[in-house]
């Protein structure tokens, strides 16, 4: 079992930045891959990136590569990613979610989810 708390989330102006923080408690977290997902009003939830149990490997999608990382602390047990040039088009609910296996892009593959964080941008 693994819980999920984002935060980090806010209203910020088009070429921002935010670090939004993923907290995971449950005995399982260091053997999970993590991802962070985005849903917009009116939209599905679409992958924005992932990284792998041991931290080693990272996955972005194409429309955030170069302005967003993700990265993960095992010892505070707490994924981030952090979000730069912020666009309007960046507008959503973020939500870190746990996976244990299947593909890293699919919402379908993860087992957990938070409960998400919103991130604004105005133009």
């Amino acid at each position: 079992q693994v819980q999920l708390v984002e935060s980090g989330g806010g209203l910020v102006q088009a070429g921002d930045s935010l670090r939004l923080s993923c907290a995971a408690s449950g005995r399982t977290f260091s053997s999970v891959s993590m991802g962070w997902f985005r849903q917009a009003p009116g939209k599905e939830r679409e992958f924005v990136a992932a990284i792998t149990w041991s931290g080693g490997s990272t996955y972005y999608a194409d429309s955030v590569k170069g302005r967003f990382t993700i990265s993960r602390d095992k010892s505070k047990s707490t994924v981030y990613l952090q979000v730069n040039s912020l666009k309007p088009e960046d507008t959503a609910v973020y939500y870190c979610a746990a996976r244990f296996r299947g593909s890293y892009y699919v919402p379908n593959s993860y087992d957990y989810w938070g409960q998400g964080t919103q991130v604004t941008v105005s133009s």
